[in-house]
């Protein structure tokens, strides 16, 4: 038993609030089943500790009221203990972005290489590659899309390093390979448009939480980006439809002309659409 007061946790991270709720509940209905690791060091009035793994139950502890949490210690300098949170955090069998951002780049920032990293978290080193990468350019929507699960890395590596253009192309890509398909393909294209609307960042959890809180503020905002986004559909569909008016009020035109039309023959392009043809017919019928 070591008094809490006297830890200091090295590498902290952000937890969900109900993830903890349920942390601090359990600990004080059923005790604590496993200790905090934590390493020893000399300090002016006494020994001093620092944390390697187990920051939500001492954090539990903490909140419990507790002076004393039960704690393995062990032998390992500052360094040591730095790296051993950041594996244990990337290790997690269900880690999150916010995991990534703060651990990855943590041992990326510490020297280690993306083999190195690979090999103590049990990640490829394709994917701590991948993921440095976005997070270097400031791609966070798109890392949360990843670790969401229906954005493929490979194909937000690609719309990463895409222009507008290529954006485009390497989604129609992934669908041809079979990458996206159905509702991932739809929530794609939508972080696509999102992602150019408003930028790349995006805080690093999950862009839709099924359990996250809902709160006026939070309505508020959902219905203010819904209805922008039906805005910009709606001047979309103006902006489309001015363009056909145009065409077709010039084809008609075009069409009266007979040198015009004798130049079409011969260049073999006498037929048009029978959709466009159809409007043509009907803008000379209201003509008359």
């Amino acid at each position: 038993m070591i008094p809490i007061d006297r830890i200091t946790v090295v590498n902290p991270r952000l937890r969900n609030k109900k993830v903890f709720k349920g942390i601090v509940e359990n600990i004080a209905e059923v005790g604590l089943k496993r200790p905090i690791t934590v390493t020893s060091r000399h300090g002016d009035d006494g020994p001093l500790y620092d944390l390697v793994c187990g920051q939500g139950r001492l954090e539990a502890f903490r909140q419990l009221g507790q002076a004393e949490v039960p704690a393995l210690i062990v032998t390992a300098d500052q360094e040591d203990c730095f790296v051993a949170s950041l594996v244990e955090n990337c290790a997690r069998r269900q880690h999150q972005a916010v995991d990534l951002l703060q651990d990855i780049l943590g041992m990326r920032g510490r020297g280690y290489s993306d083999n190195e990293i690979a090999a103590m978290t049990g990640l490829s080193a394709n994917y701590v590659y991948i993921v440095g990468r976005l997070l270097e350019r400031g791609e966070r929507r798109l890392v949360a899309a990843v670790e969401a699960g229906y954005l493929p890395i490979s194909v937000a590596l690609e719309i990463c390093e895409a222009d507008d253009q290529g954006v485009q192309a390497a989604l129609h890509k992934a669908y041809e390979d079979n990458l996206l398909r159905g509702r991932a393909l739809i929530a794609a294209r939508r972080l696509v448009e999102v992602r150019k609307r408003s930028g790349k960042a995006a805080k690093l959890n999950r862009l839709v939480g099924k359990d996250a809180a809902t709160t006026p503020e939070g309505l508020v905002k959902a219905f203010q980006e819904d209805t922008e986004r039906k805005r910009m559909m709606i001047r979309k569909t103006e902006a489309t439809r001015n363009r056909l008016v145009f065409i077709v009020e010039a084809l008609s035109q075009l069409s009266n002309d007979e040198s015009f039309v004798a130049l079409l023959e011969d260049e073999g392009l006498a037929t048009i659409p029978t959709s466009l043809a159809d409007r043509i017919q009907k803008v000379r019928i209201s003509a008359q």
